[in-house]
């Protein structure tokens, strides 16, 4: 794939339009018109006459009199893409003559045979469902231009040209314009096609017009578009054979036929994503897993016709070769679970969501059929067949499982999670949502067993989890934990957080938002114990804690801090941001939204030369005035977002300085 570099809009249609409106034909090789006028004899009459004029058909030029079919022989001489890329611009009937032809039909120096152009009906359809063209480009059914801008073509990191068409923008008239003037820039790379309620002006002649001028296409998505079925994904499939990645979301006209054309036909596809089509089934997976030998991801969400012939042969064909598999929403069983386990020999990632037909037993006989030695990383979502024994047979039958993440299996308990710490020698992230029956002895227990590779745990939502009057042994203690969240545990108090302190001493990332339960009391003994240097903090929504916590984080922390959340902590004042400015030296992000900070603060950060915060959030800082703005001015050099929204006391005027002034600064008001 060639690279593109300084891409414009004057690449694609160099000379501009040869004249503003594509009707007007009469003004390129015009032979003239004649009008008559009919008027009374000149001489005085008392009743005025009525004077009518009267004119003839506008006769067409002499090229627009040529049929399809010898445009069509005139135009696939035309070797430059330049050229080209000019024709398309005189009208919609040269644009969409030009985009059905292929890049081997386009003629070289030698003779070639003439070739049958496209049916001169699929044009005329195209053709129609345009209005005629303004100043400056096409207008199509939906009244929007259809030229193709600057903005919205890019350069990814690749180097490949990519194009994304939302709602009214995607239509027959601007895929084709596409389709054309990227042919001498490289070529497209990357199409995504987005439809909404307003999109009307997209069928699969469009899909044509990309398969046919288009043959670098790598990536192709398609979402929400009825539309768009079968037909346009076989030219796809006969016009990119280069294809790598394919979306196709809310397409329910698209059938097993059209994925089956391009599983056949595009042996490089890497990734495959079918997303709530309702037409797609069995045959199109058992395809994909024969056909396509690179097939490394592949995403089937809410596909009602797949079952479990369509997960057993894609497994037991491209088991060896996929490494990333998201299954959700789907009419499976255990038998299903047992062939990953049995065939998923290069699996690393999996993602299971709302398999509800999945009991205990699938679950258990997939992680028991030693076939995923090389999964890495498992999410299981909404899965009511998750027990304690099928969670303990996952840490057994995984043995380089480093990331695991449960939400709403309400089946998992604490014997369970302890179980699985003993066995998952490998674990180096856990992450609990929403698991009922998970406590707070589960917890310590975890702690106790995990092994000496736990770099990460995650409980959210979890409303089990409470205090409880447990001693854990100085042996337990977990050195390898550095990152902690517990998020919305309403049962989590300050004795359980200074135990966690002890438990984990060398926490470098906190997040315990949502506790509303904890105290300076609790949070103290947690900031003190911590040896390796505090550097993320969240505490939004701790609405007890005071300036005491942040004065000890900023004294005990203050030379590794880079990340500082007090968002909604309410007895937070300017105190805290005079602790902040004297000993944060590394703090670039900054959020005190919800506090009662004054003008004063401000000024305080502003007199810290050394700080350099890159973000700052003070929403809902009523109390902070226009006499903060010119602070805000000398903080901003830089900053690269300010966020002042509700801050009733800033006028418009102040936050009118401040975009002047910081240009470089996102301010959100």
């Amino acid at each position: 794939m060639s690279k593109v570099i300084n891409f414009r809009d004057d690449d694609i249609f160099p000379w501009g339009f040869l004249y503003p409106n594509p009707k007007e034909s009469s003004l390129f090789l015009s032979r003239g018109h004649h009008v008559d006028v009919y008027v009374p004899p000149r001489k005085r009459s008392r009743v005025s006459a009525p004077f009518f004029v009267s004119r003839e058909q506008k006769q067409q030029s002499t090229i627009e009199v040529l049929p399809d079919e010898c445009l069509f022989e005139v135009f696939r001489r035309l070797t430059g893409g330049q050229e080209r890329s000019a024709c398309a611009g005189v009208s919609k009937r040269w644009l969409m003559l030009l985009s059905c032809i292929r890049r081997d039909e386009i003629c070289n120096n030698e003779t070639t045979q003439p070739v049958e152009p496209e049916s001169r009906s699929n044009i005329k359809k195209a053709y129609e469902s345009a209005k005629p063209k303004e100043k400056g480009g096409f207008v199509d059914s939906n009244g929007i231009k259809a030229e193709v801008k600057e903005e919205d073509l890019e350069t990814d990191v690749d180097g490949y040209l990519s194009k994304c068409l939302e709602g009214k923008k995607a239509t027959d008239v601007r895929l084709a314009a596409i389709a054309v003037g990227t042919g001498h820039c490289g070529g497209l790379g990357k199409l995504s096609i987005r439809g909404s309620s307003s999109t009307h002006g997209l069928t699969n002649f469009g899909l044509k017009a990309i398969a046919r001028g288009c043959p670098s296409l790598r990536e192709l998505s398609i979402w929400n578009l009825s539309s768009i079925g079968d037909e346009g994904l076989l030219e796809i499939a006969n016009g990119c054979h280069l294809l790598e990645k394919l979306d196709l979301c809310h397409c329910s006209a698209v059938t097993d036929k059209g994925l089956l054309a391009i599983a056949k036909n595009c042996p490089n596809l890497v990734s495959v994503t079918i997303e709530s089509c309702s037409n797609i089934g069995n045959e199109s997976l058992k395809t994909l897993g024969c056909s396509c030998p690179n097939l490394k991801s592949i995403t089937v969400k809410n596909c009602p016709l797949v079952g479990d012939q369509g997960i057993a042969g894609l497994f037991s064909s491209a088991g060896n070769v996929l490494t990333k598999v998201k299954l959700q929403a789907l009419n499976i069983s255990d038998v299903s679970l047992a062939v990953i386990g049995h065939y998923g020999s290069a699996m690393t990632d999996l993602a299971l969501i709302g398999l509800q037909n999945v009991n205990e037993r699938g679950f258990w006989v997939m992680a028991s059929g030693q076939g995923l030695q090389k999964l890495k990383s498992l999410a299981i979502t909404t899965c009511r067949g998750v027990s304690d024994l099928a969670f303990e047979a996952i840490g057994k039958g995984c043995p380089n499982l480093h990331q695991i993440c449960l939400r709403r299996c309400p089946l998992v308990s604490d014997s369970g999670l302890v179980s699985f710490a003993k066995s998952a020698g490998s674990l180096k992230s856990l992450q609990l949502e929403e698991c009922r029956r998970i406590t707070q002895c589960g917890v310590f227990g975890f702690f106790a067993n995990c092994g000496g590779n736990l770099k990460a745990l995650a409980l959210s939502n979890c409303l089990e989890i409470r205090n409880i009057n447990y001693v854990f042994p100085s042996t337990s203690l977990c050195h390898s934990l550095q990152s902690l969240t517990i998020r919305n545990c309403p049962g989590f108090d300050d004795a359980s957080l200074a135990m966690v302190g002890r438990l984990c001493p060398n926490l470098t990332r906190v997040d315990l938002s949502g506790l509303q339960g904890i105290t300076d009391a609790g949070l103290l003994p947690f900031v003190q114990s911590s040896d390796a240097g505090l550097v993320k903090v969240n505490l939004n929504g701790c609405v007890n804690l005071t300036n005491i916590v942040v004065a000890t984080i900023s004294k005990l922390h203050g030379s590794t801090l880079e990340v500082l959340n007090l968002e909604g902590c309410r007895f937070i004042t300017d105190a805290s941001l005079v602790a902040v400015a004297r000993d944060c030296w590394l703090l670039n992000e900054l959020d005190v939204s919800k506090c009662g900070i004054t003008d004063s603060g401000i000024a305080a950060l502003a007199g810290a030369k050394h700080l350099n915060l890159q973000i700052l959030s003070l929403a809902g800082c009523s109390l902070v005035s226009d006499r903060s703005a010119p602070l805000l001015v000398d903080m901003g050099k830089t900053m690269v977002g300010l966020n002042l929204q509700h801050c009733n006391g800033i006028s418009s005027d102040a936050v009118d300085l401040l975009v002047e002034q910081l240009g470089k600064c996102d301010i959100l008001f």
